[in-house]
């Protein structure tokens, strides 16, 4: 230590501290890395900077260690080269808006699309002069007949997360690409296990990491996954601008949670499967939709293109039941929580009237859709609460 240094006052020691740790230290455990302030060698490497550079390291709303780690490994999963990570799912899905769209341009979004991402459809059109026009879920490659000089973005979400279409992806994309137009897939569904997007043309995939890559109900994340640098570039000056960051402590639980994710995707497939089959025995229900049986739409699809379908699906009740009834079936049952979201330990039930959220393909049901989340519990013990809480319709 130099004489100046022995001089220095207790307080600036300890801002200054010069911590003595042993080296060699491991641990299966991805450390966590907090800044807001990154400090560079000298003027030189901060006056190098390009923000296009992933590899550079910039300031700590951008990246850090622990949240690249948690990119990289996000973007292996799904067999792409890039990911940004954004505060929520529904901010992926505004990342990709606002970084791809203009006054001026359309985008094209399917009729079974996740809520808030209609919403945000909506949205655009009323106060940014953006066209969004809503398409048949299971349109194909008809959708070639759709692509205006203007469309920018074309979304897909596969399956439909309520009502659970499974869309002709790769004839989508074909059609977009023939056009030059980009394409977005909210892939939230498979986790990126069981559908690989790339492989069928997608230019973007959006993953709401809430979910199963989170599996604990207690994290919200989403990210943007792309391959094409040039996409994922565009992506990053938005993100950025809009001042758009994470959590350190937050990419930490997913990364310890990912190691699991698809042993815990593989039983909620299991149990969903099994209790999908057994509810189309059930005089109280009209259809079961679930994308691995043959009467779901888009069954042949999904046989074609995905590897499995984890723990969501739906099924809709006789119209002699009245919603009134069915939320007395919904809050009767036990195990099942009432909420939105999935991925986690536990089920969840939720009513849904999808004929007021249609506006491009008809629906062709008259009863009140339930949508079920299987979660980790004995599914024995799911089966005999959905039997109890039907028993509430006698």
């Amino acid at each position: 230590m130099t004489e100046s240094k022995r001089k220095r006052g207790l307080q600036t020691r300890i801002v200054h501290a010069e911590d003595q740790i042993t080296p060699g230290f491991e641990s299966f455990s991805t450390p966590v890395t907090r800044a807001s302030t990154v400090v560079f060698p000298d003027l030189a490497a901060m006056r190098a900077l390009d923000w296009k550079n992933d590899a550079q390291w910039r300031y700590g709303l951008h990246a850090t260690p622990t949240q690249i780690a948690l990119a990289q490994r996000l973007a292996a999963i799904e067999g792409g080269k890039h990911a940004l990570l954004q505060p929520s799912g529904l901010s992926s899905i505004s990342n990709v808006y606002f970084g791809l769209l203009k006054a001026g341009d359309d985008v094209l979004i399917p009729d079974n699309v996740y809520s808030p991402n209609r919403d945000h459809g909506d949205w655009l059109a009323r106060d940014f002069g953006i066209t969004a026009r809503y398409y048949d879920p299971l349109i194909g490659a008809g959708i070639a007949s759709l692509i205006r000089p203007n469309t920018r973005l074309i979304w897909i979400e596969a399956p439909g997360s309520v009502t659970m279409e499974v869309p002709d992806v790769p004839a989508i994309t074909a059609a977009a690409r023939a056009r030059k137009v980009v394409t977005a897939i909210d892939n939230t569904w498979s986790a990126g296990l069981a559908f690989r997007p790339f492989d069928h043309g997608v230019d973007i995939s959006v993953q709401a990491l809430t979910k199963y890559q989170s599996g604990g109900g207690d994290v919200l994340m989403g990210a943007t996954i792309t391959v094409e640098r040039d996409v994922h570039v565009k992506l990053k000056a938005a993100r950025m601008r809009m001042g758009i960051g994470v959590s350190s402590d937050d990419c930490s639980l997913i990364l310890r949670s990912l190691p699991s994710m698809q042993l815990r995707f593989a039983q909620h497939d299991r149990a969903a499967l099994s209790l999908a089959a057994w509810l189309k025995s059930r005089p109280e229900i009209v259809a079961v939709l679930h994308p691995a049986l043959a009467d779901c739409a888009g069954h042949e699809v999904y046989k074609r293109d995905f590897t499995g379908a984890g723990g969501l699906f739906s099924v809709v009740f006789d119209e002699r039941y009245s919603a009134a009834q069915i939320d007395t079936f919904c809050e009767s049952l036990e195990l099942f929580s009432l909420g939105w979201s999935w991925g986690g330990a536990h089920s969840l039930a939720m009513p849904y009237d999808i004929a007021s959220m249609r506006t491009a393909a008809q629906w062709p049901h008259r009863g009140t859709l339930v949508r079920f989340y299987i979660g980790l519990e004995d599914e024995a013990d799911l089966r005999a609460d959905i039997e109890q809480s039907l028993a509430t319709l006698a």
